[in-house]
């Protein structure tokens, strides 16, 4: 199992994402054999050189160009054809390993994801996904991000792709999947949502009808399915509640001294909160339907974040997500026409 990574592009620089590939060798329960960092070799080599003693399975792909957060996408991937993400993208086409991550500008991924690896046969739009935690555990979430505007058929899409991570990366045997709309009733919500809602009514997953705002969090559903621009939304929403949630819980806390006294013995149920809430602790979104495993990584990540992408990324080899979806799609084929 080998898994490329773009070192390049996140906001925290090369170092935070090398010391995520270290730690995650050095924890030894990885099944990852290999890593290809992509990116300016003295730089990487810079960064590889504190670790030396270890003797870990990285290897370094020179790439001279970065793709910043600021560019346009499109224009970037085409003058940029040695930039470390259109290096890392090309290495994946070329079968030189399984998976890749990059913490990098997120439409400038998904650009070159389409360009050089392509969709799967018969997505018509590859969606990003991420996992919320809820009351009940974890469901998942898309499209965050790569489709803001979307047909009927997108959506429903995005459900077959939903129920497949669902069924094998949180092990649900049949996934319940819901409609984000504005009321739970058939007919609630805007043409886009009765439109996909008739069509989701004629597949074969476990489609449950349309689901509320506050059905998210309370994890009424497994999937829950929307467009880009909602559900980026959602999630930014989401993680700025939860910062504001512990900021408001340091304040309460800091404010006499029986409050700290009661924090202290609260301190594992705290620290248990903490990580569940953490984005940090869900690795990388992966961008569904195109040829290969593809994981985008928040652009603020930091280690931490780039060892949970790395295993995410183990998981979608292992339980070959790519190929279920395609199955899948095929099945739906003649459905959503």
């Amino acid at each position: 199992m080998k898994v490329i990574v773009d070192a390049m592009g996140g906001d925290k620089g090369p170092s935070v994402v090398v010391k995520g590939v270290v730690d995650t060798f050095l924890e030894k329960r990885s099944k990852i054999k290999e890593v290809l960092l992509v990116g300016r070799e003295e730089v990487l080599l810079s960064e590889l050189n504190k670790y030396q003693e270890y003797n870990l399975p990285i290897q370094v792909v020179n790439a001279s160009e970065v793709i910043t957060m600021e560019e346009s996408p499109a224009l970037a991937v085409r003058s940029k054809k040695d930039s470390s993400m259109v290096v890392a993208m090309n290495l994946l086409r070329e079968k030189k390993a399984d998976a890749l991550i990059s913490p990098g500008n997120t439409g400038a991924v998904m650009t070159s994801a389409l360009f050089i690896l392509g969709r799967i046969k018969g997505v018509s739009r590859p969606g990003i996904t991420t996992l919320i935690p809820t009351n009940k555990g974890m469901s998942v979430l898309l499209d965050v991000g790569a489709n803001v505007d979307c047909k009927p058929k997108h959506l429903a899409q995005f459900a077959l792709m939903g129920h497949v991570y669902a069924k094998y990366i949180l092990g649900i045997k049949d996934p319940s999947v819901g409609l984000l709309s504005i009321g739970e009733e058939e007919g609630k919500g805007n043409i886009l949502t009765n439109d996909t809602y008739r069509l989701l009514k004629k597949s074969s997953i476990n489609f449950i009808g349309n689901v509320e705002g506050r059905d998210i969090i309370n994890g009424q559903v497994d999937v829950i399915v929307c467009d880009g621009f909602v559900g980026n939304t959602i999630l930014k929403f989401a993680e700025s509640l939860i910062e504001m949630i512990m900021e408001f819980l340091k304040r309460e806390i800091s404010k006499s001294l029986g409050q700290k006294l009661g924090a202290f013995l609260l301190k594992p149920a705290f620290k248990n909160l903490k990580k569940r809430l953490d984005h940090q602790e869900y690795g990388g979104a992966p961008l569904l339907g195109i040829k290969g495993n593809c994981l985008i990584c928040h652009g603020s990540s930091t280690s931490k974040s780039i060892q949970s992408a790395l295993k995410m990324a183990s998981i979608l080899i292992e339980q070959k997500v790519d190929i279920h979806i395609e199955e899948i799609i095929k099945e739906h084929s003649g459905v959503f026409n």
